[in-house]
């Protein structure tokens, strides 16, 4: 319904409330909606029949809804003279009252027209975890965003799963299998994990050949968001089993881990994605490669395929198609690696 055939239905009479006459907003929505658009118009051009004219309607349609608002607000909102219209002081209050509300309206409808109309433009906030994020995700943003320079974008890196509601989330990336059957889930690459030590480490402990000596090592752990030491993840006679070792080493951060590694400190399950350039390039050793985990994958994941931004659904291509690309052929290349 177009503003012009809303403010003229709005003076006719008021069909009965659904809900009963002490609803103020079942009673009044029509009359409110109408007088507000058209106090917002006057408000703006300082003038009813310009108003009018930005609206498509007659002037004293306009009149006409104002003065039902005013009444309604028991408030005056226009002082009226034959040349000039300027807000009251309950009128300033009352404009930048509906402001917020206004703006939020705009930016709706510009969402929706984002969706077929012009290129893809807006803000894109983006949610990854931190190991993921800093090594894969942001390297690509530089370059996403010299192909659309009309989107904004925010990263923001946190290993608690994203409330993409809440948090007001476009796209998150995440480790594993998804259970969340509201959420798309697209897997861009495997999620294979690694044993690895240093060439340094090795050569002083040598490396653990079975699960079973991993307490004669070095092992370092990650802390999760919970506080709790997460599990090593092997899969043993075709059965998966998780496995918390004793640590010399605690950190939160995988890349400090992986400096820790680095360092001859001791080993530590890492994902491939951190380490496959630096197995390849002899840096790091794997090892029990046999018992590795099933692959969990890693997923990028939006909340729905229907009438999807133009600025998710460029973004969600092109991320796709550019990590898929990463040369991680370490993940079948290293798998029978066993410990020298």
């Amino acid at each position: 319904m177009n503003t012009q055939s809303f403010l003229s239905s709005s003076h006719e009479q008021p069909r009965r409330p659904l809900i009963g006459t002490a609803d103020s907003l079942a009673n009044t929505f029509v009359t409110s909606y109408a007088g507000v658009i058209a106090f917002l118009a006057v408000a703006d051009e300082g003038s009813f029949s310009r108003a009018s004219d930005r609206l498509g309607i007659g002037r004293s349609a306009v009149s006409r809804s104002v003065q039902k608002l005013e009444a309604q607000l028991d408030a005056r909102l226009f002082h009226r003279t034959t040349r000039s219209t300027s807000l009251t002081r309950e009128g300033e209050l009352f404009y930048e009252n509906c402001q917020p509300g206004v703006i939020r309206i705009i930016r709706a409808l510009e969402d929706m027209r984002e969706l077929r109309n012009g290129p893809p433009r807006g803000h894109l906030r983006i949610h990854s975890t931190l190991g993921f994020g800093r090594k894969v995700i942001a390297p690509l943003l530089q370059s996403f965003h010299a192909q659309y320079p009309d989107i904004t974008l925010e990263l923001l890196l946190d290993d608690r799963p994203a409330d993409f509601t809440a948090d007001r989330i476009d796209v998150s990336f995440r480790d594993g299998r998804m259970e969340d059957c509201d959420i798309v889930a697209r897997q861009l690459i495997p999620m294979q994990m690694f044993v690895c030590a240093s060439p340094g480490y090795t050569a002083a402990y040598g490396l653990p050949h079975h699960i079973n000596d991993l307490p004669e090592h070095h092992c370092i752990n990650f802390c999760t968001t919970s506080g709790r030491a997460r599990e090593w993840e092997f899969k043993i006679n075709g059965y998966a089993q998780r496995y918390v070792p004793s640590a010399h080493h605690t950190f939160n951060d995988l890349d400090l881990i992986l400096q820790a590694v680095l360092n001859d400190q001791g080993i530590a399950q890492l994902p491939a994605y951190l380490v496959c350039d630096l197995l390849k390039d002899r840096k790091l050793v794997a090892c029990l490669a046999q018992y590795a985990p099933d692959d969990g994958g890693h997923y990028l994941c939006y909340l729905s395929r229907k009438q999807l931004p133009a600025r998710i659904r460029v973004f969600v291509d092109y991320i796709t198609e550019q990590i898929r690309s990463l040369d991680m052929q370490c993940l079948t290349t290293l798998v029978n690696v066993a410990a020298p």
